[in-house]
């Protein structure tokens, strides 16, 4: 079998040729690939291990190229999760030897994996998060019972108190969304991520019907939203955002609901929750109470000039959090845009 390195945009049935393989996911689209080159400036070297006419194995990466953090590639960047599709351990081993050989020429400094524990039992992993995922199989009626009762409370308090909910596909619930991120961000110590980033997510995501944006108000202002991902029967929920001035109405509550709700209505089989940070009890426990199963995320650091597999270096400064956590929402995004691309 030949091993060949694409660029998914540039392949124009790459997603048809990636839905004949068992593990695919949304990460591995086109549509991902696309908004992670062209709001960031990355290079996809997506390794397809070819058969004949059909492709039976693949390595996803972006080549990273930073002034700032070095040289890399990272499979793949923002991404929750990213397994690699391999039938075998073989197989995988072919595709990541390559990918070394290709990481050498292009002089990175290591190489990242979001997943491949399947492949990499015997390394140490460098991070690790827990995931959630619910199975929407059992059908409204199972998935109300199966809520914790708290979850089941916040959500009728919030129907009670005449939030509204909204299913949307429009630039005008995108940037509602944005504006509640730059928000949320400030309050996590962190910055938003580029505008560009999210009208990219719409562009190539949104608009094409490969995901939603579920939207909570009350007195006709946006107070809650949520953007949601979905390829297959599966759906994600990758980012969301809210007024903490309102917090204390649930409204997250009922627009998660109000997606799972939307999720069994059109067919989808499963919804996953993303990544939590081990530390993050709190989000960690909002996704429990879904009924949603708890499983390990593993990443891996490989060191190319050490040729082993490391621990990460270290999270983002506390300090530098309540430094971004107390400044004007106008700076934050500054830095965001100058910031988040070195930080993939």
């Amino acid at each position: 079998m030949n091993i060949i390195s694409h660029d998914p945009l540039e392949c124009e049935n790459w997603d048809e040729l990636l839905r004949e393989l068992a593990g695919n996911s949304f990460f591995h689209t086109s549509a991902w690939a696309a908004v992670l080159k062209k709001s960031y400036g990355y290079r996809p070297v997506y390794l397809a291990m070819w058969e004949q006419s059909a492709i039976k194995a693949v390595l996803p990466c972006m080549d990273i190229s930073s002034i700032l953090t070095g040289n890399r590639g990272v499979s793949l960047p923002f991404t929750d999760y990213c397994e690699p599709i391999a039938a075998n351990a073989a197989q995988f081993q072919e595709l990541f030897q390559a990918m070394i050989a290709l990481g050498k020429k292009r002089n990175w400094k290591y190489l990242e994996f979001r997943g491949g524990e399947a492949f990499l039992q015997n390394r140490e992993p460098s991070e690790c998060y827990y995931g959630h995922i619910l199975d929407l199989t059992t059908g409204l009626k199972k998935l109300s019972a199966g809520l914790r009762d708290s979850t089941r409370r916040n959500i009728k308090k919030a129907e009670k108190l005449n939030i509204e909910t909204t299913i949307s596909a429009t630039p005008q619930s995108m940037a509602e969304f944005c504006r509640l991120n730059a928000l949320t961000r400030r309050e996590h110590g962190l910055p938003p991520q580029p505008r560009k980033f999210f009208d990219c997510v719409f562009e190539h995501i949104i608009s094409r019907n490969r995901g939603f944006i579920v939207l909570a108000s009350l007195d006709k202002s946006i107070i809650a939203a949520n953007v949601y991902f979905h390829a297959g029967d599966k759906v994600i929920y990758k980012y969301g955002a809210s007024d903490k001035a309102y917090q204390n109405l649930r409204a997250n509550n009922l627009v998660m609901w109000e997606a799972v709700k939307w999720s069994c209505d059109n067919g989808f089989k499963s919804l996953c929750f993303g990544r939590t940070e081990p530390e993050n009890e709190g989000l960690r426990q909002f996704k429990a109470g879904w009924g949603a199963r708890e499983y390990l995320i593993k990443y891996y650091k490989y060191d190319m000039q050490q040729e082993t597999f490391v621990k990460k270096a270290g999270d983002i400064n506390p300090a530098f959090k309540k430094i971004f956590g107390k400044l004007p929402v106008p700076v934050l995004k500054m830095t965001g845009n100058l910031l988040y691309r070195h930080m993939g």
